[in-house]
């Protein structure tokens, strides 16, 4: 009895499995979900073998073929492939498009014989299915008995901005009996790499020894030279002798470009304008064409602009002729000027603030055409009660405005009133009556900044507020030791920018290569400023060598 118990009971618990089984199997069938295909590829693909082989020396072919792990793409090689020295014409890559086992590179040039070429791919070699780089992957040869080692490390940063610009080309040229300093102009160099995108380091490697010259490059046309109307430049002002252990600093500016004038043309039918390049206080316009005693011309600067206006009151001409002169540079430009039916160009003054007046930001009404002349007894500015308010009102025939000078008080609003003949243009138009209804907030709105400077502080200097694109909001020049007081402040978050002012004309000059002339130092504070309503903010700024 006991053994058929024990043999019930077995089938019994060994049913209960079965039913559990059963129960567990319907309910996983009858959920819904989505398949998983397992972890995400993160693998970047892996280089099994390379014909020739990388590091290869006596190389005599001019084809390269780079074996992968699995299938590869080009993406944006055209961008991202450097290869040092640079090459003529532009090697032929594969795949494009399409993705394959294999990366082809055709070289269309001529090798330099005994030199190392380092081809630096960048971040353009990717997997078919995820897209993993296989970052800044570099294949080196060489065309002669040995590969070149020795290397040379820095550092890039702007002359003016708080970060500098990514992709910069680090050149080295070696200095030969061939090499001058108008070099970098013409021909590409005997070394090149680039900086990244998140970092301004910069290593060149496998360089031959011997004495260079190093530049850095902001490219534009991705051609390998120095073009100075579109490029900035850095430029070590000691020549580079390799071996170093020494770690370089490149600053990188703008130079003011180099005198040019465009070709003159009709703007309107009492205006011509010359577009230039360089300082216009260096050009001279003069009319070849005869022009009738009764017309009159004037010449301006256009404001912010690099261009000069020649007004003239209108007159019958097919075309005039010009000739265009700098007198520092010794040139001399003739230009024929045909005209057009174009519109007269009139009298429109802009005020340079509208609504809310801005605490210590100057106040003045500008025009499109030169203003000759000024009546103040036609122009009358009154508070919100009425009251009349003292001004003080000056004609600046240079930037072509009408400066004005008065207490700006919290809380008010001003009503300023222009009677016609208040301004009178070059051809004798007067303005219209101009209302303009100013207003000002509260000191609460705004908040202070008091900032002292310590540690290696050299005057003449100029700080500036900034907002954090670098654009600027407020400055003090300071050709002494004084606390920089910047009131008034629209609360946000601010840069403080330090210029050395090295020659005391209250602006930061950029460098020049030629003249070997590096731009003027310019220091950041190392954190962003939060400046708020009704605050008063006390900062010290520690400058350093």
């Amino acid at each position: 009895m006991l053994n058929i118990f024990i043999i019930v009971m077995i089938q019994r618990i060994l049913g209960f499995l079965f039913l559990l089984l059963t129960v567990s199997a319907l309910v996983q069938c009858a959920r819904r979900g989505t398949p998983t295909g397992g972890d995400k590829d993160v693998t970047p693909p892996k280089l099994v073998k390379a014909e020739p082989q990388n590091m290869s020396i006596n190389f005599n072919t001019n084809k390269i073929r780079l074996y992968f792990d699995e299938y590869v793409k080009l993406k944006d090689i055209e961008k991202q492939l450097i290869v040092s020295p640079p090459l003529k014409y532009t090697p032929l890559i594969s795949p494009q498009g399409s993705a394959n086992r294999y990366v082809e590179v055709i070289l269309k040039d001529t090798l330099k014989k005994n030199t190392t070429y380092t081809f630096n791919f960048g971040q353009s070699i990717i997997d078919n299915n995820e897209g993993n780089p296989l970052s800044y992957f570099t294949y080196v040869f060489s065309t002669g008995d040995y590969i070149d080692s020795l290397t040379v490390s820095g550092v890039v940063k702007d002359a003016f901005n708080k970060n500098a610009d990514t992709f910069i080309s680090i050149m080295l040229y070696e200095i030969d009996s061939t090499y001058t300093d108008s070099t970098i102009y013409r021909q590409p160099p005997n070394y090149i790499t680039n900086t990244l995108d998140s970092t301004p380091i910069f290593h060149l490697k496998n360089l031959k020894e011997g004495k260079y010259a190093m530049f850095g490059v902001k490219d534009e046309a991705k051609n390998n030279i120095f073009d100075q109307k579109v490029d900035k430049i850095a430029f070590i002002k000691d020549t580079v002798n390799l071996p170093t252990d020494s770690i370089y600093l490149l600053t990188m500016f703008k130079e003011l470009p180099d005198y040019s004038v465009s070709v003159p043309n009709f703007a309107a039918k009492n205006k011509i304008i010359f577009g230039y390049q360089g300082n216009a206080k260096d050009i001279s316009i003069n009319a070849l064409s005869n022009i009738p005693d009764t017309v009159k011309t004037k010449i301006t600067k256009e404001r912010d602009k690099d261009t000069l206006n020649y007004w003239f009151t209108p007159f019958e001409a097919d075309s005039l002729v010009f000739t265009v002169a700098n007198e520092k540079e010794n040139l001399i430009d003739t230009f024929t000027v045909k005209t057009k039916k174009v519109g007269m160009d009139t009298l429109v003054v802009q005020p340079n603030q509208r609504g809310t007046l801005e605490f210590g930001k100057p106040f003045y009404i500008g025009a499109n055409t030169p203003i000759t002349y000024m009546d103040s007894s036609k122009i009358s500015l009154a508070r919100k009660d009425s009251t009349l308010v003292k001004f003080n009102s000056v004609l600046d025939t240079i930037d072509n405005k009408i400066d004005f000078d008065f207490e700006v008080e919290p809380n008010e609003n001003y009503a300023l009133e222009l009677l016609p003949g208040a301004i009178v243009d070059f051809f004798e138009t007067e303005n219209d009556t101009i209302s303009l209804n100013l207003t000002t907030k509260s000191y609460a709105d705004f908040g202070n900044l008091r900032l002292t400077l310590d540690g290696a502080v050299t005057y003449p200097l100029i700080v500036q507020l900034t907002d954090e694109k670098g654009v600027m909001a407020k400055e003090l020049f300071a050709s002494e030791y004084q606390v920089f007081e910047f009131t008034n402040i629209k609360p946000a978050k601010y840069l403080i920018r330090v210029i050395f002012d090295s020659n005391g004309n209250q602006k930061w000059d950029t460098g020049n290569y030629l003249q070997r002339i590096q731009p003027e130092k310019v220091t950041y504070y190392p954190s962003v400023l939060e400046v708020r309503a009704n605050w008063e903010l006390e900062q010290t700024f520690t400058l350093s060598n």
